[in-house]
Order: structure tokens, then sequence, then C-alpha cells
């Protein structure tokens, strides 16, 4: 039969326990959240470091829409454009989308932006299952125009030229594009971008205006 000191032990061991498991869950959560928060900050320093760049995101017209959650890819030529901005954002699923999977209705992104843009041969499709919606515009002498255009990526690859580059700067202090980012988050910008060959992975693309001369939409087997 335990005496009563083996028991007052027994009850502190179990309240130690107890403790010790709650400490840990709260360690757990927190390094949680530190690695979403770190990840947000470092996806612009990681596509800086591969050279890949592209156009841009949510902000430009202060629209903000929850994504079908379903990618499409975008191709070009070559993009030119003045007043260029990028950083790491979060893209928002509506709420119970069939998209979701295990992601939580959210998708890391970079999002980036644009003043004014010009693209040549471009060429955007989205897989809707067995068959591609394409479309494609500027493969004449005139090309894409945009203006205040915004696209939120998770690939995108190119060769890329910048002017006046500066790397580093909060996102909220951004001034080249008219778009900022959320305080405390990495970023770059640059007077002007050319990028050769692009290619993203999109989630969401917004523009003020968006010209598309010799605009052809049509069902492909063949994606961009």
């Amino acid at each position: 039969m335990a005496s009563s000191s083996d028991a007052t032990a027994s009850h502190g061991s179990t309240a130690e326990t107890a403790e010790s498991g709650s400490a840990a869950e709260g360690s757990e959560r927190r390094g949680r959240v530190r690695l979403r928060r770190t990840a947000v900050m470092a996806v612009p320093a990681t596509a800086i470091a591969a050279g890949l760049v592209i156009l841009t995101a949510q902000g430009a017209l202060g629209v903000q829409f929850a994504i079908s959650g379903m990618p499409f890819t975008v191709t070009a030529t070559d993009l030119n454009g003045t007043g260029f901005e990028q950083f790491g954002n979060l893209d928002n699923m509506a709420e119970g989308s069939p998209n979701a999977g295990d992601t939580g209705g959210q998708v890391l992104v970079v999002t980036s932006a644009i003043k004014d843009a010009t693209l040549t041969k471009l060429c955007q499709s989205v897989d809707l299952g067995g068959t591609n919606l394409r479309i494609e515009a500027g493969a004449g002498k005139d090309k894409v125009v945009a203006s205040d255009l915004t696209t939120d990526s998770t690939e995108l690859s190119g060769d890329a030229e910048f002017n006046k580059i500066e790397i580093g700067n909060d996102a909220s202090t951004l001034d080249k594009a008219g778009v900022q980012g959320n305080k405390g988050v990495f970023s770059q910008q640059a007077d002007t971008v050319h990028i050769a060959n692009l290619r993203q992975t999109n989630y969401a693309t917004t523009a003020g205006v968006f010209k598309l001369p010799g605009l052809h939409l049509s069902f492909s087997d063949k994606a961009c």
C-alpha cells in the first residue's frame, strides 16, 4: 500500500507532467506561427536569389477578392515595365472552397506590381480537367498594354534585368507602383524591369487597364 508521501509525490509528478505538456503545446503553436511569418517574408528573397521575377498582385486598385484556388499559367516572350514592386503575401479562397485541400484555404504567393507594362505574345491557360481554356494576345505588331498590373504567383521564371533596384525594403514603404504590403515584410522595387521568356503560375491578376490586341480565346489540349 502506498504511503501518504508516495501519493503526494505521485500527484506532484502528474501536475508537473501536465504543465510540461501544456508548455510544449504552447511552444509548438508559437513555432508554427513564427514559421508562417518567416515563410511570407522569405519568398521574395528566394525569388531574387534564383533570378526569377514577374508581374504582380492585389492592391493597385484596392481590389481584394477570394481566389478560386485554381492556378493558371501565364507566358510572354518579353515584358517591359516601369514602376516595379514585389513582396510576399497570403491569398485566401472562398470559405468552404473544394480546392482548399489541407491548406486551410490559404496560398502563399509572391505579390508583384507594375505601374505600366507591355507584353509580347501573351498566353494564359487554365486546366479545366481534360482541356485548357487558353487566351492569346499581342502576337502581331501591337503589344499587350496594361496599367496598374498586379499578379499573385507561386512560381515564376525568366531572364530579368532591373534599373535602379532596391532590395530589402519594408513592404509597407514601397512607392514605385502605388502598392504596399504588410509592415515588416521583406520586399524589393525598381524603376524599370525587363523580363525575357516570362513564365508564371498565378492565382490572381488585376489591372486598371488591360488592352489585348489580337485576342484569341479557345479550348485546347495544350497549355501555354
